[in-house]
Formats: C-alpha cells, structure tokens, sequence
C-alpha cells in the first residue's frame, strides 16, 4: 500500500498528515481529522451530502482521492461558523436554513450549505434557477427543496455571505 504525506489546509489550520493512496477526502476528514459534519451518504459522488470547498469550488469530497488535495484549502460545514469574538456563532446560511425550516432531517444539510455558499460566493445576487442549478447535486428526501431555496434567496437577498 502507497503512503502519501499532505499538507492540507482545513478550516484556516494547517494539517501535515499521512494518508494511504486509496483514503479519500471525506475518509480524511471524518476519520483523521474528526470533522464528521461532512456526510457520507452514498460514496459514489450522486448525493452531496459530503460536498465540502476544495480551493473555494464545491466539491463531492468522497471523488478526491486525499492526495489530490495535497496543498490544498478546504472548508467544510464546521469552518462555515464563527464570527470575530463569537467562534460558536453560526454562518447566516446557516441561521436561515434553522429560520426557513430548511433543515429535516439534516443528513443533507451539511452539503446544502457548502453547496449554497459557493454559489453565494461567485454569484452573490442568484436567480431562483441559479440556486437550483446549484444544488442539482444535493439530494434532499425530506423538504422538498422549496424552503432550502427560500433560506438561500434570504441570505442573498440581506447581502449578508
């Protein structure tokens, strides 16, 4: 079995890390560095319940080998939050999927909101259709989409990302 030694950034804090060939991102994150917001749903890119930011694109993390990701950033669910004297504060994305009832279940949120940040993020002022298109790869069986949409158009709306 080949070994590979990474540096990664994850969550703005540097991880120096030693990962077999075969682990994949999402198997790193969850496994090595403990950060199990990010979801494992189905392993095979189709869900996106393990989308995290990968150099500020989303990505299905469980489709990056974690040697790709060597000197790379990514963000995940848990490195959304936070504000200047508030680490626990939640992002507003967040605070708007809670509001809107956006959240079911939450096995799909975590990849909802990695996937809405990133639109926000190039598209700061989304049609309803550029939400959509953006969350084509995140699979919800509990909302029905409706009230994800709405808590995004929020956010957008309230130029708040």
């Amino acid at each position: 079995m080949s070994i590979h030694t990474i540096t990664i950034t994850v969550n703005g804090a540097s991880e120096l890390l030693t990962v077999p060939a075969s682990m994949t991102l999402l198997q790193l994150l969850r496994e090595q560095l403990a950060l199990t917001g990010t979801k494992n749903g189905c392993s095979a890119g189709e869900c996106g319940a393990c989308t995290v930011l990968l150099n500020g694109e989303a990505v299905n993390a469980c489709m990056v080998l974690a040697a790709e990701a060597d000197g790379a950033e990514v963000v995940t669910v848990e490195g959304l939050g936070g504000r200047p004297g508030d680490p626990g504060a939640l992002h507003p994305l967040q605070e708007s999927f809670v509001a809107e009832g956006a959240v079911q279940c939450g096995f799909c949120t975590p990849g909802m909101l990695m996937s809405a940040y990133a639109l926000l993020q190039r598209n700061p002022d989304p049609t309803e259709g550029d939400i959509r298109t953006a969350l084509v790869g995140n699979l919800c069986r509990c909302t029905g989409y409706t009230r994800i949409v709405r808590a995004i158009q929020k956010v957008a709306a309230a130029k708040i990302t």
